[in-house]
């Protein structure tokens, strides 16, 4: 922190008499004197510890700076662990992850300046997700706001655009009650990131403060005398109030809920449809709603499902009425559509993919998500703005003994065991050389644990993965969300890990995607924990050049190599496995990598892979 000289007060000598000459008149100056606690040892890093201890945030991430110290050293005090990460944007991801693991609030604290600029993809990737994480950010002192101070930068520009609520404190008295509007906030309504800015001087004592700041205890002359009154008078507003016994415990979180209305005639649509459909998005996993009373609902209705999100799993892996594949034809077939926090973006063509006929229910704590792109290709016959899972719930109880045709989901279930069939003889194909990605893939999922939990982070094989792997329950599925963010990896499989450590969990990752975080095989030595990768290497940034020689005819920017990322891995103290030839055991390997797990140890699996027409004519935008 830089020490502020009387010269650079200078300018500020009128305003700080001014100010002492205010208090004097109103009487407060002993009051605001005696109120302050200046020889006391405690700082506002603990005043923030003991909101997120009340808060039930059992883990914090980070990556230490000066500016934040007294936060990460606090919350270790309260028992909250800090796992601090080798890159800012994997401990933002961490907190992502283990807000939606977790169905709580998430918190990534990092440092001012870079520290923050270095968040900002990760928290729009939280916010398109709908992800609920408190960004607690460091920041120059309020007094050097604008001098040269270190890393000082309007930090707020940055993040309002991708917060739902962005503040800076300007006195340690309003810590607490700011946190726990903050957490609120994101909880409420369609979840997202919030953003706390915390000067440097909120955070650290009195006392140190007092002695950065240049306060001269036995001031001679009149101009230190004058500074040393002026410096006072700042200190004696930062710090008034600021420890006295203040209520942290959480606030009630605004949910928006259907009305009778809306139920009763969605009843009403729904018991009439012969071909309903139901898309449950990552809104119907969101608390207070228990997971197991949506499960209970969906299987009694009997209507076939499609899960995107978070929601993937909801029903387990072999559900009779969740489907998997075909989405567009069925689609078109359906003769009622209920969109469950599910939104018309690119996912669905913006709403192309709804069959004109299809009557459309939908459902969604935001209003303008609930609508989007409704005047363009789709119009719902019934808009809710509302919770999806108690919606859900309602509904249920508004329809006792209701059952779907249970014709239309078996004819789906049948379609839809054609296709897998097909996947599998395309995975016994020959490739051009290496792996057939497929075939590694289904060796994947005959090897997954009932409690994995799959994170997704890469392009083209991560996109073949999708098809292939089945989450085998609620909260085993972990991808970017609508922003399509890659290097997630890591950061969702520490804080998947910290939210649900008896999991095991596994990184799906291509090639591309792997080198924006293996470095965080640090990380998992560090905190012990274990996490498998598997990386389908096929030395290119295949998403992007299927798409791009055809169209352009080069694959120029979009070529690798066949790296022995298992070697990176090996030097972090983790299990490396290359595997490059179909002769080769890869269930076994994949057993051998699991059998680590066990032990505390990471391991990566590093697949080459060759070229197949699976998705072919797929592209990234």
């Amino acid at each position: 922190m830089d020490v502020v000289s009387a010269a650079s007060i200078g300018t500020s000598l009128v305003a700080g008499v001014s100010v002492f000459m205010f208090f004097r008149r109103f009487n407060i100056w002993y009051q605001l004197f005696h109120k302050t606690e200046k020889r006391s040892v405690k700082n506002g890093g603990s005043l923030v510890a003991q909101v997120l201890k009340a808060h039930d945030v059992d883990t914090i991430f980070t990556l230490p700076g000066g500016h934040i110290s007294p936060i990460s050293v606090a919350c270790e005090k309260l028992g909250i662990k800090v796992v601090d990460t080798r890159h800012e944007v994997t401990a933002a991801f961490a907190a992502d992850a283990y807000a939606r693991i977790g169905r709580g609030i998430g918190v990534v604290a990092v440092t001012a300046g870079p520290g923050l600029t270095n968040v900002v993809t990760a928290l729009k990737n939280a916010q398109m997700a709908e992800s609920p994480v408190l960004l607690l950010g460091g920041a120059a002192a309020t007094i050097l706001k604008g001098r040269g101070a270190l890393q000082d930068i309007d930090q707020m520009s940055l993040f309002k655009p991708v917060c739902k609520y962005c503040v800076s404190i300007r006195k340690v008295r309003d810590i607490i009650p700011t946190l726990k509007h903050a957490i609120k906030i994101a909880q409420s309504g369609v979840p997202a990131p919030v953003f706390v800015e915390l000067p440097i001087d909120t955070l650290y004592s009195y006392e140190a403060i007092s002695k950065e700041i240049g306060v001269k205890p036995n001031a001679r002359g009149l101009i230190q005398k004058i500074v040393n009154l002026y410096l006072n008078t700042y200190l004696n507003n930062l710090f008034c109030g600021a420890f006295e016994i203040r209520d942290c415990e959480p606030l009630k979180i605004d949910i928006p809920k259907a009305t009778d209305a809306d139920v009763q005639a969605s009843a009403k649509l729904l018991s009439r449809a012969k071909k309903p459909v139901f898309l449950i998005g990552s809104q119907a996993i969101i608390p207070p709603c228990p997971l197991q009373n949506t499960i209970v609902a969906l299987e009694s209705f009997g209507v076939p499902c499609f899960l995107s999100g978070m929601a993937r799993g909801l029903l387990g892996r072999n559900n009779p009425i969740h489907i998997r594949q075909n989405r567009s034809q069925v689609l078109k077939e359906a003769d009622l559509i209920v969109l469950a926090g599910t939104v018309c973006d690119f996912r669905l063509s913006y709403g192309r993919s709804i069959g004109k006929q299809a009557k459309v229910i939908s459902i969604n704590r935001g209003k303008d998500l609930m609508k989007l792109n409704s005047d363009m290709f789709w119009k719902p016959e019934i808009g809710i703005v509302g919770d999806s899972a108690d919606f859900i719930g309602r509904l249920h109880a508004a329809l006792p003994g209701y059952k779907a045709d249970h014709a239309w989901a078996t004819d789906l279930k049948l379609r839809e065991k054609e296709k897998e069939d097909k996947h599998v003889e395309k995975g016994k194909l020959d490739v051009d050389r290496y792996l057939n990605p497929l075939h590694v893939l289904h060796k994947v999922e005959e090897t997954l644990s009932d409690n994995a939990i799959l994170v997704a982070d890469g392009g083209d094989f991560v996109a073949t993965a999708s098809y292939i792997l089945r989450p085998r329950g609620p909260l085993q599925w972990l991808d970017p969300g609508p922003f399509g963010t890659l290097g997630v990896g890591a950061g969702f499989a520490i804080g998947a890990k910290a939210a649900n450590p008896d999991s095991e969990i596994w990184i799906i990752y291509g090639d591309g995607s792997l080198g924006y975080s293996i470095i965080e095989y640090d990380t998992y030595r560090r905190f012990k924990i274990p996490v498998l990768s598997i990386v389908g290497n096929d030395a290119c940034w295949t998403q992007i050049a299927r798409e791009q020689f055809p169209m352009l005819g080069s694959n120029v920017g979009c070529m690798l190599e066949f790296s022995s990322y298992e070697k990176v891995a090996e030097g972090f103290g983790a299990k490396g496995v290359l595997l490059q030839s179909k002769e080769e055991d890869i269930g076994g390997a994949i057993e051998q990598c699991k059998a680590s797990l066990q032990d505390g140890k990471s391991a990566l699996i590093n697949c080459l892979i060759g070229k197949t027409d699976f998705r072919e004519g797929s592209i990234s935008v």
